[in-house]
């Protein structure tokens, strides 16, 4: 009798246990649901910087480069003239010229974006403003050389173009302690001894671009598809007094940017 009274006390803790939960096969799935749900995560930092300033969602992160570019491949010699990269990362750069526009909005934007840009100076244009642009560099910008007084150098004597690429060297490196690299030469027009000059002032590559922004906010293409593309070097143009702001401007482009899948990347690590 014994065992018999076992298993019935076993059988009676089975039927009790399994009364403790649910047989309904619709109310398990419920409860299966209910526990694959989290609470809505906030949005991080990241997020809430790109949705204040209009973006729907944050730009992907820059990879490293994948290898040397050309510029960086050159050695020695006459630097090169760098309208794209050959890259098959998906990045493009945005780069800044003469450095009338002085928002410090703008500066804002940079640093909440972490936006890798590059800025060419011309030293006329800039004139007292080079705080601005001390705080613009303190925050992720780079800073290069587009000369002393925006001169077109093709057809000039090797002296004088020597004189206004060396000259803003000189100047960038009393402001901020470095010599940059990199040089645009104004209006994108250049010869052989721009090339010899820049390369004796330290330069490692003349930027030139593929795509442009104009003040309206609209985008031009100087070769190839008319769209974005791995590797473009974006210059956004100065103010045309259209009502754009230099901020409102790059993020049209920034909007651009990621409806072609792309993210931007630091030119400097590039070329």
């Amino acid at each position: 009798m014994r065992p018999r009274v076992l298993a019935a006390s076993g059988l009676a803790l089975a039927l009790l246990t399994g009364c403790a939960q649910s047989v309904d096969p619709i109310e398990r799935l419920s409860e299966k649901a209910a526990q694959r749900v989290r609470p809505h995560e906030p949005a991080g930092p990241a997020e809430r910087a790109y949705r204040h300033w209009g973006l729907a969602a944050p730009l992907a992160p820059a990879p490293k480069p994948s290898r040397a570019s050309p510029a960086r491949a050159a050695g020695r010699g006459l630097p090169p003239v760098v309208h794209r990269v050959r890259t098959r990362d998906k990045v493009v750069f945005l780069t800044y010229d003469d450095g009338a526009e002085k928002d410090p909005r703008f500066v804002d934007m940079v640093r909440e974006l972490r936006l890798p840009v590059s800025v060419f100076l011309t030293d006329s244009v800039v004139g007292p403003g080079y705080g601005h642009f001390a705080r613009l560099r303190a925050v992720g910008a780079s800073i290069q050389n587009h000369t002393l007084d925006h001169p077109a150098l093709r057809g000039l004597p090797y002296a004088g173009q020597r004189a206004e690429i060396c000259g803003q060297q000189d100047k960038l490196r009393g402001r901020f302690g470095t010599r940059p690299r990199l040089f645009r030469p104004p209006y994108g027009t250049y010869d052989t001894t721009t090339r010899r000059a820049a390369a004796d002032c330290g330069i490692s590559a003349l930027v030139l671009w593929r795509v442009s922004m104009t003040g309206t906010g609209d985008l031009t293409y100087t070769k190839g598809p008319g769209h974005l593309r791995p590797g473009d070097i974006v210059a956004v143009d100065p103010d045309e007094g259209t009502g754009l702001t230099l901020r409102e401007r790059t993020l049209r482009l920034l909007r651009r940017v990621q409806e072609r899948g792309l993210t931007v990347g630091r030119l400097e690590d590039y070329v």
